[in-house]
């Protein structure tokens, strides 16, 4: 434990710094940057100037590794099974077309429009599709994938998740969204845009019955993230098998941390550790996810990133498109079905 000291104290000094540049009023006022995103970008900038001796590469490891996969089990807290019943059959119809059809198609762009790797690919698809950086994060190790493809990907969603955040309520007020009402308004932001802050603030600044849909539809969305891990984990266990050999439950790379994720989300739904409780559980969990961003910010290297070059955003940006326009019809057709 003690080796791990060095590069632990880093990693959380990284984060004590973000969280507190992320309540600046002057980041508050413009960017209004999460401190996971602040994480990585100050990660990145320290690892590519400073040369960090062997002795804290340990703690950066664990931090990037098995505090990440904590925090991804605490995110449960989150939500619970009644947000899914509260946002309805209408809501829960939407997440889940926009959530397939946004993952196979950025995948699809990624791959075949765009030469990227499929590493690379999955990290874009589930960004854009789930629940941003913490999707990045969580989909990283089930596919492999090395840190700059990470920080590459967590770039792309904050781009146009940051851009969505400021759109989406401007086109809403400008009337530009026929026949939508607030409550049709915030189950397309819940559906399509991609970090949760940014959902709430797209929510939030439409009204209050805007911001609470919107709020539930995205993590609705964002308990999505354990089915889509164990079905990516089956795929890529087939697609990696030998030749005509059958794939064992051995086989597959089950992301184990996945089912704890779910397991607090069922204990959040019992309603037996008090409100107060689980907001100091939610504020604990942001501060892991920041100090692992930061050891993710700096295992990247920045020659790497520029090798990747403009592919990814471009792959990102369709995906963007996609959200936004296949966004409104789905969210129309669906209620005129169910609504």
């Amino acid at each position: 434990m003690t080796k791990l000291l060095p590069g632990i104290a880093v990693t959380v000094t990284l984060a004590i710094v973000s969280i507190f540049v992320s309540k600046l009023e002057i980041v508050k006022s413009t960017v209004n940057f999460s401190p996971l995103i602040i994480s990585i970008i100050l990660g990145v900038i320290i690892g590519n100037i400073v040369k960090f001796p062997e002795v804290f590469k340990p703690g950066i490891i664990f931090s990037l590794k098995k505090i990440l996969r904590l925090a991804i089990i605490f995110l449960g807290f989150r939500l619970t099974f009644q947000n899914v019943a509260e946002v309805g059959l209408e809501g829960l119809v939407v997440d889940t077309i926009m959530l397939v059809s946004t993952f196979l198609l950025g995948v699809w762009v990624s791959r075949k429009i765009f030469g990227l790797d499929s590493q690379m690919s999955y990290l874009i698809a589930s960004g854009s599709s789930i629940c941003g950086a913490s999707a990045v994060l969580a989909t990283a190790p089930v596919v492999k994938a090395e840190m700059h493809h990470a920080a590459m990907a967590v770039a792309t969603v904050t781009i146009f998740g940051t851009t969505a955040m400021f759109i989406y309520p401007i086109v809403y007020k400008a009337g530009l969204l026929l026949d939508f009402n607030d409550i049709t308004y915030g189950i397309w932001t819940g559906a399509t845009v991609h970090e949760v802050a940014q959902v709430v603030a797209a929510g939030f600044a439409v009204s209050v019955d805007a911001g609470n849909t919107a709020t539930i539809a995205k993590l609705t969305r964002v308990m999505m993230l354990a089915p889509l891990l164990i079905v990516l984990s089956i795929f890529l266990a087939k697609k990696h098998a030998t030749h005509g050999a059958g794939v064992t439950l051995r086989d597959i790379p089950i992301p184990w941390f996945v089912f704890g994720f779910i397991a607090m989300v069922g204990v959040n739904s019992l309603n037996i550790i008090p409100t107060n409780t689980v907001h100091y559980i939610n504020v604990i969990d942001t501060f892991l996810l920041t100090v692992a961003m930061g050891a993710m910010g700096i295992e990247t290297n920045i020659n790497k990133v520029k090798g990747v070059g403009m592919k990814p955003i471009y792959s990102a940006l369709i995906i963007f498109l996609y959200l936004f326009f296949v966004g409104i019809l789905v969210v129309k057709v669906v209620h005129s079905v169910l609504g």
